[in-house]
C-alpha cells in the first residue's frame, strides 16, 4: 500500500496517477492519497488528513511506503512562514510514519543542496557531501528537511527514510526563480565563469518516485537524485530560448541581488542566485543504474519552461510594462545594467510608497 500526501494538486496529483495506473508486476495493492480535500482523481483510497498535525498518524495505518510531497515552495510566501510549515510537516510525517509502523518514507528536496559553485565538476557525483546553508531561502529549508531525515533515521532504525534530490523543476504552471530567470528580458550571466544548466520536468519526477516506491530503489546513505542526463552549455540554452545574455562581474551581480532581497524587492536571495550562474549539475547514476530512464531530456525540459513561461521578471520578482522598458535599456553590459537595476529599485520603491 502506497500513501501521498499533497494528493490534490501538483507533484502528489501526478504521482497518484502514475500508481493509479501502474501496470505489470509492479502494481501496488491500494494508493492511498493524503491531503486536506478531495480531488476528482479515480482508483485511489482518500484520506483527509493535515500533514502537520500529529493526528496524521491515524491515517496511516496499513501503509507500506509514504511518499511525501505537501511542501511549499512558492515565491510568495513568507520565507518564514514557507521554512515554518515545511520543517514542521516534515517533522510531522517521518513522526507519524515511524509510530504507525510505516517501514519506508520518501521525501523530497533538490539538487540546490549540492550548492552551485563556479569550480563544480560537471557532472557532480551522486553521493557528493551536501552543503550546510542556514539561509532563508529554499536552499535552507532543504539542508533542514535532510537533517530530519539523518536524525530520524538514527532514532527510528526500523523506518527506511529516503530523500530524492531533483534537478530544478520545470512544468506547466511552475512559478519558480528559475521560471522568471527565463521570463526576463536577457539572461544574466557572470564575467569568466561558464555555467552549465540540468533540469528535471514534474512528470519526470512523478515517474521517478513512482519508480522507487513501487521496486524498493534506494542509494547509498538513503540518497536518490533526478534530472535529464548530461547538460546543456549556456550556449545551447541561448539558443533554444532564442535569447541573448548580459554579462556582469560576480561582485556586481550578488551585492546587486543582495540589496535587492533586503529591500523586499525581489523573493530571490544571493545564495540562490549562484544556481543561475554556477553550474550544480549531479550524475543521477542510482536510477540510470536501476534501469529508469527520464522521458524529457534537458533541452526538451527547457522547450517546456519556456512554453510555459510567465509575465516579465528581474531577478525573480515580476514586473510590469515600465520595469521592463527600464531592464531592457539596462541589459546592454555591465555598466547599464547596473544602472537599469538602480533606477528600477528607484522605481519599485516608490510604487511601495518608499
Amino acid at each position: 500500500m502506497v500513501a501521498v500526501t499533497g494528493a490534490a494538486s501538483g507533484v502528489g496529483r501526478l504521482l497518484v496517477q502514475r500508481l493509479a495506473g501502474a501496470e505489470g508486476s509492479a502494481v501496488p495493492r491500494e494508493v492511498i492519497a493524503i491531503d486536506e480535500e478531495f480531488a476528482d482523481l479515480r482508483g485511489v483510497t482518500w484520506r483527509i488528513a493535515d500533514v502537520c498535525d500529529p493526528g496524521l498518524v491515524s491515517r496511516l495505518g496499513g501503509v507500506d511506503v509514504l511518499v511525501h510531497t505537501a511542501d511549499d515552495r512558492s515565491l510568495d510566501t513568507r520565507p518564514a512562514r514557507r521554512r515554518a510549515h515545511n520543517i514542521r510537516a516534515a517533522q510531522t510525517v517521518l513522526t507519524a510514519a515511524a509510530a504507525a509502523g510505516v517501514p519506508r518514507v520518501f521525501l523530497i528536496t533538490s539538487t540546490m543542496v549540492y550548492g552551485a559553485a563556479p569550480d563544480n565538476p560537471v557532472p557532480l557525483p551522486e553521493n557528493t557531501p551536501r552543503v550546510s546553508d542556514s539561509g532563508d531561502g529554499l536552499m535552507g529549508d532543504f539542508a533542514e528537511i535532510e537533517a530530519l531525515a539523518e536524525r530520524a533515521r538514527r532514532a527510528h532504525p526500523g523506518l527506511t527514510v529516503t530523500v530524492v534530490r531533483p534537478a530544478p523543476l520545470v512544468g506547466p504552471g511552475l512559478d519558480t526563480l528559475l521560471s522568471r530567470h527565463f521570463s526576463a528580458p536577457r539572461l544574466l550571466t557572470v564575467k569568466g565563469r561558464e555555467q552549465h544548466w540540468q533540469f528535471c520536468h514534474v512528470e519526470d519526477l512523478a515517474g521517478a518516485l513512482a519508480f522507487c516506491a513501487l521496486r524498493g530503489v534506494d542509494g547509498p546513505e538513503g540518497v536518490i537524485a533526478v534530472g535529464g542526463e548530461g547538460s546543456l552549455t549556456q550556449g545551447e540554452v541561448e539558443e533554444i530560448a532564442g535569447m541573448k545574455h548580459f554579462e556582469v562581474p560576480a561582485n556586481l551581480a550578488f551585492g546587486t541581488i543582495r540589496r535587492l532581497h533586503q529591500a523586499k524587492i525581489t523573493p530571490a536571495a544571493e545564495g540562490e542566485l549562484k544556481f543561475l550562474v554556477h553550474p550544480c549539475v549531479v550524475d543521477c547514476s542510482v536510477l540510470r543504474e536501476a534501469g529508469w530512464k527520464p522521458a524529457y531530456d534537458n533541452g526538451a525540459a527547457l522547450s517546456g519552461l519556456l512554453d510555459s513561461r510567465g509575465g516579465p521578471a528581474l531577478v525573480g520578482r515580476s514586473i510590469g510594462r515600465k520595469e521592463v522598458a527600464v531592464t531592457a535599456a539596462g541589459a546592454a553590459g555591465a555598466t547599464a545594467a547596473a544602472i537599469g537595476a538602480a533606477v528600477t529599485i528607484r522605481h519599485l520603491r516608490k510604487r511601495k510608497g518608499g
